[in-house]
């Protein structure tokens, strides 16, 4: 008899999670998990392109530095912004806090600003546009460019994707139930501020 009432209790429990397991999955559990995998691993491309073009902006000082030393405020405006970019903690919990997203936003935009300062004043020197290394730097920051632009929009997808799933009926039922929070993504006006590359054509 006990055997059977364990037996009966095993069951009842199988059966429970198996019906959980249903539930959970008719409702968009599942579909949660995978979309937000999408948006982190989107993000962390977002993220290694902006890392990638910070790399970049030590040379790309020093080499100007060496042909416009005098230009000192420049100069310290682009290590300054790319200090700022390069200290602000990136982290998951970035992509569900939409005060940390838009201060992520701004310090890549002040960034993006400062090169393009950089640039403009870098068109008065010929000799620094001729310096072959000063070219090697231009075309790898322009390819950076491109890349972040890809990698951002790549991500606005994907948010929108999550998004539109935590929004539509019935799971933003589980969206409540599970804490699933709507992801920030880029704004429009950060959107336009961001996506503006430096210029970075000295063939003129």
């Amino acid at each position: 008899m006990q055997i059977t009432q364990q037996f009966t209790k095993w069951l009842r429990l199988a059966l429970s999670v198996t019906v959980l397991a249903g539930v959970l999955s008719g409702c968009g559990y599942n579909d949660f998990q995978s979309k937000d995998e999408a948006t982190k691993a989107a993000w962390g491309e977002v993220v290694n392109q902006y890392q990638r073009r910070a790399d970049l902006i030590p040379n790309l000082v020093n080499t100007v530095k060496g042909y416009a030393s005098h230009e000192r405020e420049t100069l310290e405006a682009v290590t300054k912004a790319r200090s700022a970019a390069t200290s602000f903690q990136i982290t998951p919990e970035v992509l569900n806090d939409p005060a940390a997203f838009e201060k992520f936003q701004q310090v890549q935009g002040q960034l993006s600003s400062a090169l393009s300062r950089l640039m403009v004043v870098s068109e008065k020197y010929p000799d620094l546009k001729a310096n072959t290394n000063f070219r090697d730097l231009q075309s790898q920051l322009e390819g950076t460019e491109n890349r972040i632009t890809v990698a951002r929009q790549r991500y606005i997808a994907a948010v929108q994707d999550y998004n539109v799933h935590a929004r539509s009926f019935p799971n933003n039922l589980t969206a409540m139930m599970f804490g699933y929070k709507v992801k920030p993504s880029f704004t429009v006006e950060n959107e336009k501020a961001i996506s503006t590359a430096p210029t970075v054509d000295f063939g003129k």
